[in-house]
């Protein structure tokens, strides 16, 4: 299956300040995420956010925060995000089948949201660079029950050119960019 920019939309999923920092890896996640998020903004992918029980929580991380600017944050008190009407609501009206997802904690929200988007006939292509857990194992063995479920599992590099197709553009040149 071909993602296509038409048909896709993103989703960042729960990535706040007080459960980043227990995080795996959660400098490169990140990284990683900045670079997902500027890239669907230049080729125009819609993006939807989460963040769960934010009196918790607290709020999404400040690096990540600053790029979704004036996106609409969605509070959730469920792990999945199938269970917030307003996520679903929102990806109903968009009428995007594929859902590219980031975000925390893999073997929890991001494992039963993709799980229920599967069930919900959503294509979701699950960014494995940018997903993570506070233990490695965690991770990994979510990554794999993700796999056997059916989601799509990619990196943030190959989805963005996929996105793309085609260089010589200008959002290829941005995109070049963002990857050096």
């Amino acid at each position: 299956m071909r993602i296509l920019k038409d048909n896709t939309a993103g989703l960042i999923i729960d990535i706040q300040e007080r459960l980043y920092p227990f995080i795996f890896e959660n400098e490169k996640l990140t990284k990683n995420v900045s670079k997902l998020i500027e890239g669907l903004k230049i080729i125009g992918v819609p993006i939807f956010v989460t963040e769960q029980y934010v009196k918790g929580l607290g709020s999404t991380i400040e690096p990540v925060s600053i790029l979704l600017g004036s996106i609409p944050r969605i509070e959730k008190m469920s792990f999945s995000c199938c269970d917030e009407p307003r996520v679903m609501e929102g990806l109903a009206l968009s009428g995007k089948d594929n859902i590219i997802i980031a975000g925390i904690e893999s073997h929890v929200c991001v494992l039963q949201t993709v799980i229920d988007f599967i069930h919900n006939g959503y294509h979701p292509v699950v960014v494995e660079d940018c997903v993570s857990s506070r233990n490695e194992n965690d991770k990994r063995i979510a990554i794999d029950r993700m796999r056997q479920e059916g989601a799509i599992i990619t990196t943030c590099e190959s989805v963005l050119f996929e996105l793309l197709r085609y260089s010589g553009t200008e959002q290829f040149k941005g995109i070049s960019r963002l990857v050096k």
